[in-house]
Formats: C-alpha cells, structure tokens, sequence
C-alpha cells in the first residue's frame, strides 16, 4: 500500500467513526423525523389552524383527523428516534409522506409558475424523504435496532 492509500484508508476509518458515532444517529434520525416532531407540536398550539389545514385537504371530520395525525406522527417519530419498533415507525412514516406528498403537493394540477414550481420541488422533496424512511427501516431490519 501506497502512502497516499493509507491515508486515504485513515480518513475514511476516521468518517465512519464519526458518522456511525450513537449521537450523531440520534442527531441524525431527529433531523430525519424534525417535520414530524415540529407539526404535531404545531397543530397542538393552533388547533383551529389544525382543523382549517384538515378542512382544506378535504379530511372530515377535521377534529378526528386532526388528532390522529397528531398521535401517528409523534409516536411514529419517537418509534424511530428511540429505536423501539424503528423499522415499524420508518415506514409508516414513509408511508404516511407519500400519502400526505399526494393528497397536498399535486404540483400537475397547478398552472406553469412560482407556485408550481414550488409545489413541484417539495413534492421530489417529500419522495426523497420517504425514501429516507425506507432505508432506515432496510438498516433496522437487517442489521437490528442495537447497530
């Protein structure tokens, strides 16, 4: 091995030391589930701002709805961040943002512009983020939740 090798080989030891490290998991997999932490806190201080966000989906009865996504997302979120059930919790949650993506972000229904645009970002956003969730719970099902 070439000196350039090693020290190549060093850093990457030196990474993977620092990224597998268990706060940086927990940091990670907080960031991971951040909307789904912040939202339900959100709609828990605006309830009526809940239940308007429910009746513009066309979710009804808004209350009933309103607190059900409430509950999923904070148990879901905790499921995945504590570790208990966390393959379980990552793809509800993927399975929930692909529902919510398609019931709130239809980008092609939208005229050409700003709006669109921005509805069509947060839409590819929401896929990528949901397919966060399915690897997470790929990790925690083939290597354990202890990994």
């Amino acid at each position: 091995m070439t000196d350039r090798s090693l020290s190549a080989n060093r850093w990457r030891m030196l990474l993977a030391d620092v990224v597998t490290a268990p706060v940086i998991r927990t940091v990670a997999l907080l960031a991971l589930c951040a909307a789904y932490i912040q939202g339900p806190l959100t709609k828990i201080f605006d309830f009526n701002g809940a239940l308007a966000e429910m009746n513009h989906f066309g979710l009804h009865p808004a209350a009933f709805f309103a607190v059900v996504v409430i509950v999923f997302e904070l148990a879901a979120s905790a499921m995945v961040v504590s570790g208990f059930l966390r393959w379980l919790g990552a793809l509800a949650l993927a399975g929930f943002t692909l529902l919510a993506t398609l019931i709130a972000l239809r980008f092609w229904e939208l005229p050409p512009g700003m709006d669109r645009m921005m509805a069509t970002n947060a839409f590819f956003e929401h896929l990528g983020l949901a397919g966060a969730f399915v690897i997470v719970a790929a990790i925690d099902l083939s290597q354990g939740a202890s990994k």
